[in-house]
């Protein structure tokens, strides 16, 4: 269950580790995208942290919802817009259910009408769809977290930015995947995966 205090835990600590790690995730971002994945996502975290700081959600509902405006209004690139949509799906889903794998679901079907990605295309979602399938089963553990952002490594991209340098791609881990990593790690930390 994602009550409003786990919710404010788990984004609070991502946005620490997006800030931490920002220059990281720009270097992946080089060889493969615009470079920027990091400074963005960044950007997106002050923009989280000042609009919880301002008002605190009434509800899990309020604070996913929160967090969506946030990002959508402050991260250029895909990212943003991504990120955004799936906790703006988050939020919308929250109204019937704060079951932790019901919420990661609606915000990976946001992802993939958003971005028309599917898993093996080294995005984000070849993250976020293991870890919605682990999460409804109870198991989601950093193990199988890790393991789906080095499964990336290899892959050859053909969504996004990536997909622009072809074969080039391969060998490089994805941003946004690196990202989502950070994500749900901090998901298991704030106890919400259960």
């Amino acid at each position: 269950m994602l009550t409003t205090d786990i919710i404010l835990t788990w984004i609070h600590d991502f946005d620490k580790k997006i800030s931490e790690k920002k220059d990281y995730l720009s270097e992946l971002d080089t060889p493969i995208g615009d470079g920027d994945h990091g400074n963005n996502l960044a950007r997106g975290a002050e923009a989280i942290e000042a609009a919880l700081n301002k008002e605190t959600p009434a509800d899990a509902t309020a604070a996913l919802r929160a967090i969506a405006m946030a990002l959508v209004s402050k991260v250029g690139g895909a990212s943003g817009a991504l990120y955004g949509t799936a906790f703006l799906e988050m939020a919308k889903t929250s109204r019937d259910t704060t079951k932790t794998a019901d919420l990661l679901a609606a915000g990976l079907a946001g992802l993939q009408k958003r971005g028309g990605a599917t898993t093996g295309e080294k995005t984000m979602i070849d993250v976020w769809a293991p870890v919605v399938t682990a999460t409804k089963g109870g198991q989601l553990t950093q193990k199988i977290i890790d393991d789906a952002v080095a499964a990336t490594k290899p892959m050859r991209a053909t969504k996004g930015r990536a997909s622009y340098v072809g074969d080039s791609s391969i060998g490089h881990l994805d941003p946004g995947a690196v990202s989502s990593g950070y994500l749900f790690t901090s998901l298991l930390e704030a106890g919400g995966a259960k």
